[in-house]
């Protein structure tokens, strides 16, 4: 089966967070202390906008403090610098790109954290960010335009052109919504038993399936 592009999910993925202290979740905390309830589309906005923390507090209609304010943007600076790759995930993205196979990573991300995957896997250029395109994976729209994005087009290969490849740690996310689209999309489970257990491992199964 010849494959045209492979698809990398972020975190949980290729990256993880190794000190988290989830300073959306505390300016949506900052929302409920101030009487506003939490509603249904407020992590999509995070998504999907290009929104800085104190831009964020804007638009959800919160005031914070200098001081509060600051503590929120010093959490988020914390949460970036504990980013690290996952050594496996290293490996298996240079094996990929040894074997001449196009590579993208798509993931649902607010906008302060798609630099830091850019700057930890320079060698990946294409990107399929919900804050820059302005859907959310499992919706079919970003897997459309990643693709469209890097060069391929997903579906059955009856044009010779090969077929389009997802890896992901989310069943919904990473299997099943790719899969709508005509993307082959594969789970990642590390410490598993069964499937793939490591991106080293898909990306030697992509190698030998050409």
């Amino acid at each position: 089966m010849k494959i045209s592009g492979v698809i990398l999910d972020a975190f949980g993925t290729i990256a993880e967070i190794t000190r988290p202290t989830y300073p959306y979740r505390q300016l949506i905390r900052e929302c409920s202390k101030q009487g506003r309830k939490p509603r249904a589309d407020d992590i999509r906005i995070l998504m999907t906008r290009t929104l800085p923390i104190s831009e964020a507090a804007s638009y959800f209609g919160i005031k914070l403090s200098s001081g509060r304010l600051k503590e929120l943007e010093d959490s988020l600076q914390e949460e970036l610098s504990s980013v690290r790759p996952f050594a496996d995930a290293e490996d298996g993205i240079a094996l990929l790109h040894a074997g001449d196979i196009k590579l993208a990573v798509c993931s649902n991300l607010a906008s302060p954290y798609g630099a830091v995957i850019r700057q930890l896997f320079p060698s990946i250029v294409v990107h399929g960010y919900s804050y820059e395109l302005g859907c959310m994976k499992p919706e079919s729209s970003i897997y459309l335009q990643t693709c469209q994005r890097l060069g391929v087009q997903p579906g059955n290969d009856f044009a010779g052109q090969g077929r389009v490849v997802m890896l992901g740690d989310s069943p919904r996310c990473d299997r099943d919504g790719p899969r709508i689209v005509g993307i082959q999309g594969f789970l990642l489970k590390r410490g598993g038993h069964s499937g793939f257990t490591s991106v080293g491992q898909f990306a030697q199964a992509i190698l030998r399936s050409r």
